[in-house]
């Protein structure tokens, strides 16, 4: 979807629609509970490209879910479904 080669984790949250703002998918960042292949990230600037995988709390479940692309905006839920496969969770 995007030429891009990586782009910050709380942007890409936000235009999957994990999270109805980016500011919500950067307190996420911040808080020390979401993972990005197996580690830790503490920062919203921190880059993931396709290939990651992302590990994280949303509402009662734990999600995982493997980033296939980069994505140019934050469009509508049947195009945000394309930037990621779920792997479990």
């Amino acid at each position: 979807m995007s030429g891009s080669l990586s782009i910050r984790v709380d942007k890409w949250l936000w235009h999957a629609r994990f999270f109805k703002t980016r500011g919500g998918a950067a307190r996420l960042c911040c808080s020390g509970r979401l993972r990005i292949n197996g580690l830790n990230v503490l920062k919203p600037a921190t880059t993931v490209r396709p290939g990651d995988v992302l590990t994280f709390p949303q509402g009662e479940r734990i999600r995982v879910v493997r980033l296939l692309a980069i994505g140019l905006r934050r469009g509508p839920p049947a195009e945000a479904q394309l930037l990621y496969e779920e792997i479990g969770g």
